[in-house]
């Protein structure tokens, strides 16, 4: 199964960095955002199989966008990505309904098992 996924992360580098990691396994990224509330209107027009989000960023930030996103669309699924230490703010994530979470620095291999697990597979 292939998804179309939603990158959103305020560093353009890791925008591409994941974006060439989905690409390269079939993945189609039909969407970027750089910072929360970018990512709440791109969702609520593009409507991704997937959204990759991150936690920190600047104007809004993930688990309020997946808060947002989930009013939106409640079958959203959504797999948060975050830094070592923010615990709390995964923990929360989840609570609000994120489907997994991936740690940075990730591997390619952790990100695809995570879209895997997401869509069903």
């Amino acid at each position: 199964i292939v998804a179309n996924v939603m990158v959103v992360d305020d560093a353009l580098f890791m925008r591409m960095t994941i974006k060439k990691m989905l690409e390269a396994h079939g993945h189609t990224v039909v969407g970027e955002a750089g910072n929360g509330v970018e990512a709440v209107k791109r969702y609520a027009e593009i409507k991704p199989d997937i959204v990759m989000l991150d936690i920190t960023m600047p104007d809004m930030d993930g688990v309020s966008a997946l808060k947002r996103i989930k009013e939106i669309d409640a079958q959203a699924r959504v797999i948060m990505c975050s830094a070592m230490g923010q615990q709390a703010m995964v923990a929360q994530a989840i609570q609000y309904g994120a489907k997994d979470f991936v740690v940075k620095p990730f591997e390619e291999s952790r990100i695809l098992a995570a879209i895997d697990r997401v869509l069903g597979k």
